[in-house]
């Protein structure tokens, strides 16, 4: 629970899909119902035990819904509710501004790396000519 109230709408809405996974999730599920093994090859490099964790919170805020089916073997849908669904409409917009710029950002990315691994390369981060 939050002790404190929140400070905007974005601070509310960073609370419900904040870390790397949450909004990965929701534009796995923007398809329709999955199970969890779908949405485990869905999203690269999550671990099960992350996966697990997201999507409890993710439906404890009422974004995600889980269904079990009450068979042998047992069954389990995730899909989103009319929540989930309207913060993946809100969610559209960042996605477009991230395919975008994202070759932009790679070559950022890469640069910093550089950096921080001591492999400035001349020219581009301030080396001599």
């Amino acid at each position: 629970m939050r002790e404190q109230p929140y400070a905007c709408g974005i601070d509310a809405a960073v609370d419900v899909i904040g870390g790397k996974w949450k909004v990965l999730i929701l534009w796995a599920l923007e398809g329709g119902e999955r199970r969890f093994g779908e949405l485990k090859r869905l999203i690269p490099g999550v671990s099960e035990k992350v996966l697990i964790q997201q999507l409890r919170e993710l439906e404890a805020d009422e974004i995600v819904h889980r269904e079990v089916y009450r068979q042998v073997p047992p069954k389990v849908e995730y899909s989103l509710t009319p929540l989930g669904a309207s913060l993946n409409r809100a969610l559209e917009p960042l996605g477009q501004w991230g395919r975008d710029n994202m070759e932009h950002i790679a070559a950022i990315r890469s640069e910093l790396c550089a950096e921080k691994d001591g492999r400035k390369t001349a020219g581009v981060t301030g080396g001599t000519r």
